[in-house]
């Protein structure tokens, strides 16, 4: 009785073992396929890049199904043309994201102000502003407009660029200690980035200039800060990684992934419009970025900027409280060493995509020749330095 119940025992762990290497040969052979149906319309076989974040290649060269096509080392100027083509659609989607903020903020700001003046005709002007800025007012039109400008022009470039804006959602091999490592990961960045801010905040400071520009004076009533709490650490994360992430990098994806990533960066760190921020956006873009890249989907960006912005939120709340500070502060501190430690494994196991020889020339090179993204970077450069211009003591 005892040697039939070993060898039930015995065929059992077998069954599961086979069941195991079976369920495990269609996994790999379901991502074969999966890679050879992506390779048919990639051209360029660059292993370092997530095969299942590659675009349609025959959208830019229609006759690379062709057989015994290969794309030239050199762009052609058809290529060109149609690389530069989307390219365009990123930098014009930027530029009319910040002109349509712009001018969406003028108008409410100046629509509110004429309805307050004429509900209180004896109020100056001056203390209209105050109470706009003290209030929950100002942090509305704040939240109201970035949630329009951002999912509105995200969407109206990827409609542009002919892209599904379902692809955001498509997450793959994501897991809870994903989410984890990727948080304290972001975490040590975040404070790394703002050391390096706060350096060149001190070299502006010595020649008379602030390139800290963002007034921090409004929202200061319980529902404004409630607002503004609302915004910064929900709805911005959201609409951000849904424009820069979402839209941006997969329209500037065409040809180098690697350039998408680094492009986006850099006009994520534009959008903040002064230099700190820019540092911090730029360095933290990278990684979201990355991360995104890697899982095929936006989720994970958005909860690492959760993460840090309600840090930072929580950060704001002690100000008057050394003690809580202090304590919070070398909790941040420790989340960050692991953060470093993190980041160092993450970065060993999943390198940034790098670029073949034939991708460099088809990402900055035509970059620079799009009339849309050179609008859109001296705009906002220009933009950066008339507010710090501003700011000369």
């Amino acid at each position: 009785m005892n040697e039939t119940q070993g060898y039930s025992a015995e065929y059992a762990a077998l069954n599961h073992e086979i069941y195991s290497l079976t369920k495990q040969l269609q996994a790999k052979d379901k991502e074969l396929k999966e890679k050879q149906k992506t390779d048919v319309y990639d051209p360029f076989d660059n292993p370092s890049e997530y095969h299942w974040y590659n675009d349609d290649y025959s959208e830019i060269l229609p006759w690379i199904t062709m057989p015994e096509f290969s794309v030239p080392y050199e762009p052609a100027k058809v290529e060109k043309n149609a690389l530069r083509k989307y390219y365009n659609i990123g930098g014009f989607t930027f530029l009319f994201q910040f002109i349509g903020s712009s001018i969406l903020a003028y108008a409410l700001i100046f629509g509110i102000q004429f309805l307050l003046q004429k509900l209180n005709p004896n109020a100056s002007t001056g203390a209209i502003s105050h109470y706009m800025d003290g209030g929950a007012i100002f942090v509305s039109i704040n939240m109201l407009i970035y949630l329009i400008s951002n999912v509105g022009f995200a969407f109206i470039g990827l409609k542009w660029a002919k892209i599904k804006p379902s692809f955001m959602l498509k997450t793959r091999d994501y897991t809870f200690s994903d989410a984890v490592i990727h948080c304290f990961a972001g975490l040590f960045i975040w404070i790394t980035a703002g050391m390096l801010s706060s350096g060149i905040e001190s070299i502006f400071s010595k020649y008379g200039f602030t390139t800290n520009v963002m007034d921090l004076d409004y929202g200061n009533t319980g529902l404004g800060f409630a607002i503004m709490t609302i915004y910064s650490c929900i709805i911005a994360p959201l609409t951000e990684e849904i424009m820069f992430r979402g839209a941006l990098m997969k329209i500037f994806s065409k040809a180098d992934r690697r350039f998408a990533i680094f492009i986006s960066a850099v006009f994520f760190g534009l959008a903040h419009g002064n230099l700190p921020q820019f540092m911090l956006a730029f360095l933290i873009g990278i990684f979201f970025g990355h991360i995104d890249m890697k899982h095929n989907s936006i989720i994970p960006s958005i909860i690492v900027h959760i993460f840090i912005n309600s840090m930072v939120t929580v950060m704001s709340l002690m100000e008057d409280n050394d003690v809580a500070k202090g304590i919070y502060g070398l909790a941040i501190l420790a989340g960050a060493v692991v953060g470093l430690i993190l980041l160092i494994i993450f970065t060993v196991k999943n390198r940034l995509p790098m670029s073949t020889p034939a991708q460099k020339l088809r990402g900055f090179p035509v970059a620079l020749t799009s009339v849309g993204c050179i609008i859109a970077v001296v705009i906002h450069i220009g933009y950066m330095a008339l507010r710090i211009l501003e700011t000369k003591q």
